[in-house]
Order: C-alpha cells, then sequence, then structure tokens
C-alpha cells in the first residue's frame, strides 16, 4: 500500500466550519480505498486564497517539509482548483512536483501529472476555467458592494460612530456641549469625567471628538447625522 498526504484547502476563514473540509476529505478516502492508497496526514490550508504561491502557504510548506523528511512521495487532493485556482501557480506547483519526484493525485482529474500533450492541454483548460470563475465571483462581489454603497453611502470598514444605539447617546452629549461652546478638547474632557465609554474602551481624546463631530470623511469615526 503505498503512503499518501491529503492537501485540503478553503480560500475563507468563514468557510473553516463549513462543509469544504468534510466534502475533500471524503472523497480523497474513497478515492484512497479504491486505489490502495494509505493517507497518513492530512494538512489543512485554512482560509487561503488559491492564487497563494505555495511556498506562501503554511500548510503546503509543512507537507512539502514533511515530504522530503520521511519518503512518502504523493499528494491527493479533491481536484485541480484546491491546489490553486491561478493557472500560472498551477503549473509552477506541479513542475516543481514533478521536479522533485512528487506525484500529485486528483481525485476528479485522474492523470493530473501525465505528460502527453493532450493531458497538459486539458490541465491547462481546466486551470484557466477556475480562474475564470475566480474572476467572475471577484466581479459579482465588487457590484454589490458598489450596489450597497450606492444605497447606504458606505460598505467596508469600520461602521461610523453613532450606527450603534448605544452610541446615540454619547453624539448627544458632544453637541449639547459643543453648543455651550466648549472646546474639542474640553469637550473630550468632560466625557471622560462623566464616564461615557468609547467605543474602544480608552479616554476620549479632543482630536477624536473633532472627527466625529465634523464628520470627517478621512475618519471612521464620522458621526451618523
Amino acid at each position: 500500500m503505498t503512503k499518501a498526504f491529503a492537501y485540503v484547502r478553503v480560500s475563507g476563514k468563514g468557510q473553516i466550519k463549513g462543509d469544504g473540509f468534510p466534502r475533500q476529505l471524503q472523497a480523497i478516502k474513497a478515492y484512497a480505498a479504491e486505489h490502495d492508497l494509505k493517507v497518513v496526514q492530512v494538512f489543512r490550508e485554512e482560509g487561503v486564497t488559491g492564487t497563494m504561491e505555495s511556498m506562501d502557504r503554511p500548510a503546503w510548506a509543512a507537507m512539502i517539509t514533511a515530504l522530503l523528511a520521511d519518503g512518502v512521495k504523493a499528494i491527493v487532493i479533491e481536484k485541480l482548483d484546491r491546489l490553486a485556482r491561478d493557472l500560472m501557480v498551477q503549473e509552477a506547483t506541479i513542475a516543481d512536483l514533478q521536479k522533485s519526484g512528487f506525484t500529485l493525485i486528483s481525485v476528479a482529474e485522474p492523470d493530473l501529472m501525465a505528460n502527453d500533450p493532450t493531458r497538459i492541454l486539458m490541465r491547462q483548460l481546466m486551470g484557466a476555467v477556475a480562474q475564470y470563475d475566480k474572476s467572475q465571483i471577484v466581479l459579482k462581489l465588487r457590484g454589490a458592494r458598489m450596489r450597497k454603497r450606492a444605497v447606504e453611502g458606505r460598505c467596508e470598514g469600520r461602521k461610523p460612530f453613532g450606527r450603534d444605539q448605544s452610541e446615540k447617546a454619547a453624539i448627544e452629549r458632544m453637541r449639547t456641549l459643543r453648543a455651550d461652546g466648549l472646546a474639542f478638547d474640553k469637550i473630550a474632557k468632560r466625557l471622560n469625567s462623566e464616564g461615557i465609554p468609547t467605543r474602544t474602551g480608552k479616554r476620549w481624546h479632543g482630536v477624536v471628538v473633532n472627527r466625529i463631530l465634523t464628520g470627517s470623511n478621512r475618519f471612521p469615526e464620522k458621526v451618523i447625522p
């Protein structure tokens, strides 16, 4: 029975507890059972994009170190886009594995590392499709953010100070003190003395009060009208 490592990857932190890892492992273990392979270790790449160079990935780097150390020569993946979505990253990684005498096995794409022209063409086509799919996802997300920004005025970054109900009282107090003629630093001092909390739990400072009350676009503390 040939020993092998399993490599599984999900792109986003929010996918770590999803079905990505169980699905990949199930497919890999089923393939291993049918092809006389023994998976001796599983390397999980958590929240790492498929466009990142392979050696910049912690789990992949650890796996290559283990391959060089203990004599295992095979890696099993569920499918090619778990290795990488970027075509150039795919090809560079496969070439490096071949050069080192390692075998990459894809459950969904048998004979992944074969050198005949047809196999190479198919591998590159599959990589190009995966890269296209990734680009489409990026464009869709960008469009959704633009639509949300058009409606709400903003989309990313920290919420403006005052979005939470618990912060509205602080803003009203600032406005009252400002209307009484107090300078921003004196407002901050008064807020601290009255025990009015900041968002971060730190002390109030005049510059922060200024940013909030003036609604400067340069700062995330912009106040909600």
